[in-house]
This record gives C-alpha cells, structure tokens and sequence, in this order.
C-alpha cells in the first residue's frame, strides 16, 4: 500500500451521511476543498489587513497575485473584462493553492480528480454562456460565425465552432487533472524506488541514489506545475470570457 502510486488519489469518508439514498458523506476531498479555500482566505485577510503603505512580504505577494490576475484578464478581455475580477481570482486561487497542498505528504490534491476540475469548467463555461446571451441576445450566436466567413461555407463552419465550444469545458478539466494525476503517479513511482532499493542493504542504497535524485528533481518540477497549471486555467477562463464581452470578434 506504501507504494501503490494510486492509492494517493482514494476517496475515504470521514464522516459518513446518507440522505434519501444519497451519499452526501464528507469525505477527504471535500475536506481538503474546505482546507483551499479557509487558507487562501486566511492568507489573503491577513496579507490586506494592514495595507501598509510599505508592504510586508505578505502583502507583497497578495498585491503580486492581483496584479498577476488583473493583467491577464485586462490583456485578454479588455477592461470591460475586469467586472469577472472576483471570479478569475478566485479561481485562480483556488487552483493554486490546491495544486500546492498536493505537494505536501500526506495531503491529498483535490485537483487530480476530475469531478472536481470539470465543475470549475463547467463554472466558466455556464458564465460565459448566461452572461453572452443576457448581454447579447442572439447577438451571441456569431460566436459561431467567424468575421469574414463566405455564406456559402457557414454550414459547415457553424457546426465546427459549436463543438469547438462544447468542448472547452472538457479540455479545461482534463488537462488540469491529467496533469496533476501524472505528475503526482510518476512523483510516487520514484519515491517507491528509493524506498524499496534502500531496504535491500548496501548495494541497494548505493541504486537509490539515481531515483533519489529524479525524487528531488521532479518535486522541484511539480511545485512549477502547480502554478503552471493555475495560470493555464486562468488565462484560459479569461480568453472565454472575452467571447463572452465580444463574441464577433
């Protein structure tokens, strides 16, 4: 069990509840989505607190992790874009700071469940769709007609760009999940290695070296993917929502 690779990913119930038939138990992930979110909200408290007119190295980064947000979403959706703010930034956060737990032994990486990544998607995509159509109306529908496309191929087209649509919110959850599942096997595969190897003796300590090394290698890898993958998802979410301010574009 110490080595199973997968074994890191089960969801165990804590506290069992039942209701109706429905198993509504609180379980490890929901735990450590409640754990997300009070830290990130813990730390940005804190850090914003003072609003020193020095800043402290907390508030620093809390006044880094805005600017990071705000520039991507005003680059990719205008300034009408920033009205998303709470939105992107939370999500944002959310991703990260659930992505950095991951790396902590023993906790668990409520992002390598794709449940979990496909309703964050789907969060995106049903705001990008109401907000279209509320603001737009059938206006929102040229989304699927690109500027400049002759009438003739429009039939052939239209239908490309609808399951091109469809089909965000299922590339957004899966290539953060994959991402962070793959990551997080192959992490545990070489720990196993150094920790099956070191208790062969002598001659097994000395063959632990190599995937000790590849250990500490990608744990400096994953904590970069962590953020790599919060800031995919962000500047991806901010990219949809500029369809959703300007869909003929």
């Amino acid at each position: 069990m110490a080595n199973d690779p997968i074994h890191q990913f089960h969801i165990q119930r804590l506290f069992p509840i039942e209701v109706g038939g429905l198993d509504l138990s609180f379980t490890n992930s929901s735990l450590f989505m409640v754990a997300t979110v009070a830290a990130a909200s813990v730390f940005l408290i804190f850090a914003t607190g003072g609003r020193g007119l020095v800043p402290t190295r907390m508030q620093s980064i809390a006044e880094m992790a805005y600017e990071f947000v705000a520039g991507m979403l005003r680059s990719s959706a205008g300034t009408e874009g920033m009205r998303f703010f709470p939105l992107v930034f939370s999500l944002f956060m959310f991703v990260l700071v659930a992505n950095l737990f991951g790396m902590f032994p023993y906790f668990f990486t409520v992002t390598s469940h794709i449940i979990v990544t496909f309703v964050l998607s789907m969060i995106v995509i049903l705001t990008v769709t109401i907000y279209g159509f509320m603001r737009h109306g059938a206006r929102f529908l040229n989304l699927f007609v690109p500027a400049g496309v002759p009438a003739a191929l429009i039939p052939i087209v239209a239908p490309i760009e609808v399951i091109s649509f469809l089909s965000r919110p299922v590339s957004l959850s899966v290539r953060l999940f994959a991402n962070m599942l793959a990551g997080h096997i192959t992490l545990k595969v070489f720990a196993g290695f150094v920790v099956s190897l070191g208790a062969m003796g002598g001659i097994g300590v000395a063959g632990a070296i190599l995937p000790l090394g590849m250990t500490v290698a990608l744990t400096g890898l994953e904590f970069l993917v962590a953020f790599l993958q919060a800031y995919v998802f962000t500047v991806l979410t901010c990219m949809y929502l500029n369809d959703a301010i300007h869909p003929s574009h």
